[in-house]
């Protein structure tokens, strides 16, 4: 007992000093500022009080441990965030100590059922939304909602117009009218995302969007196009981060960037923009020359003339993208690797033209520390051979690669700074592989 105590909630306070314990001389001169004494010729100078540190009650039995408070803030930081969300259900005593420090929640995102919540009683969704400021949320999702859902989160959660910083609307049938009354009463509101809400128009972005948001995301919303592309790039000035997946976007929308966006806007994701071709990548590279992360997911149209253009125009890129980009081939892999210097991350998965030509391209990137080929049918031990030279790769991901062998992975080893390594359904990879690649490599995380 008494060494959980002491390991949790610190050592006990050594005794204190016999009463007869002589004490350090102490010299106070008597001049403005100082603390001045009274000498007494027989005495000598009579030293100032001692102040005696406050005593700290050590827990003794397993009941005093677990309403001790070191005991519990301890215990918690090795609890889950799924733990700590059932942990907050058994009792008022662990949900206060839960609720009274918002790190237990940091990383979090709360969802709101929309559809559960709507049967609870008023009380019951004042305490929801009071417990989402008591555990220092600034961020909230409504899932499954619809324009009564909005209203009643603004007339319930008055709180929400200083507090939230960041909305998600999920599969929702809000349309623009539920958006404009939750946008004008988040007030705070900087980061919006509007994924799976087919009842928001193009004209409702136009109305809606306020000058402060700087990070914006439209997810599958069928109504967006190249209107919306227009509102963002005009209302939103001070826009930092732009993520897009929208199949009726055109090459034209990419234009309409201007000046605004220019020096504020760094991390565009396009994903799934069936009809974007090189002359949209031309307009991005224009109009957003300072991007540090680009995504161009799923732009199947994009071919290597499109990546040229994006190596010799966005030196300032750390992360790029090219996932699901069926026409970029090992020509596009060399103006990468001859021109952006400052590259730490690629994705090419399901890029099928890449070989171990490609490969052999990327492997002299120094700056390069995370890597994805998943799915890249043509990559073959050889190319794994040159991935062997890149001493700064942190990440590495060959999940799905069907024409590596288990001797080809086995030199994987060599990579010692290497974190993770995924290998998922990769058919040379065996048990006997990953128990010599953990064995080999005890820092990284092996993903079978």
């Amino acid at each position: 007992m008494e060494r959980v105590t002491n390991v949790l909630c610190g050592s006990p306070l050594p005794a204190p000093l016999a009463p007869n314990a002589p004490e350090k001389p102490s010299r106070l001169l008597c001049k403005a500022g100082r603390v001045s004494v009274e000498v007494s010729p027989r005495s000598g100078p009579v030293p100032p009080p001692r102040r005696l540190a406050p005593q700290i009650n050590t827990p003794t039995t397993w009941e005093q441990l677990l309403l001790d408070d070191r005991f519990g803030n301890r215990l918690l930081e090795y609890l889950s965030p799924g733990e700590k969300r059932v942990l907050a259900q058994v009792c008022p005593r662990w949900r206060d100590l839960l609720y009274r420090s918002p790190r237990h929640w940091a990383g979090l995102l709360p969802v709101v059922r929309c559809a559960e919540l709507r049967p609870c009683t008023q009380q019951e969704r004042d305490r929801l939304y009071v417990s989402l400021v008591r555990r220092g949320f600034h961020a909230v999702c409504l899932l499954g909602a619809t324009d009564e859902d909005a209203l009643d989160l603004v007339a319930s959660f008055p709180a929400a117009s200083k507090h939230i910083h960041s909305l998600s609307l999920r599969c929702s049938a809000v349309s623009d009218r539920g958006l404009e009354a939750l946008l004008d009463h988040l007030q705070a509101l900087f980061e919006l995302e509007l994924a799976g809400c087919n009842e928001v128009t193009e004209a409702g972005l136009w109305a809606c969007l306020s000058p402060r948001l700087v990070s914006l995301t439209l997810t599958d919303c069928i109504n967006v196009a190249d209107e919306a592309v227009g509102a963002v790039a005009q209302l939103l000035p001070s826009l930092y981060e732009f993520s897009l997946q929208a199949y009726h976007v055109t090459d034209a929308a990419l234009g309409f960037f201007s000046n605004k966006q220019a020096e504020s806007l760094t991390v565009l994701r396009l994903q799934s923009c069936w009809e974007l071709t090189n002359h949209g990548v031309i307009n991005i590279v224009h109009s957003l020359p300072n991007l540090t992360v680009l995504s161009l997911s799923g732009c199947s149209k994009v071919t290597d003339e499109g990546v040229e253009v994006i190596a010799e125009n966005l030196h300032l890129l750390r992360c790029l993208d090219l996932s699901w980009c069926p026409r970029v081939t090992d020509a596009a892999l060399e103006c990468i690797a001859c021109d952006l210097n400052q590259l730490e991350e690629l994705t090419l998965d399901r890029c099928v033209h890449i070989t171990d030509i490609g490969v052999g391209y990327i492997s002299t990137m120094l700056s390069l520390s995370a890597l994805f080929l998943r799915w890249c049918s043509q990559v073959r031990d050889f190319g794994l051979q040159h991935l062997c030279g890149m001493r700064n790769l942190q990440v590495l991901s060959l999940a799905g690669c069907p024409q590596l062998t288990s001797s080809g992975l086995s030199s994987l080893i060599q990579l010692r700074h290497l974190q993770e390594l995924e290998l998922t359904n990769c058919p040379g990879a065996s048990q006997e592989l990953f128990e010599y690649l953990r064995e080999h490599l005890p820092r990284c995380l092996v993903i079978e």
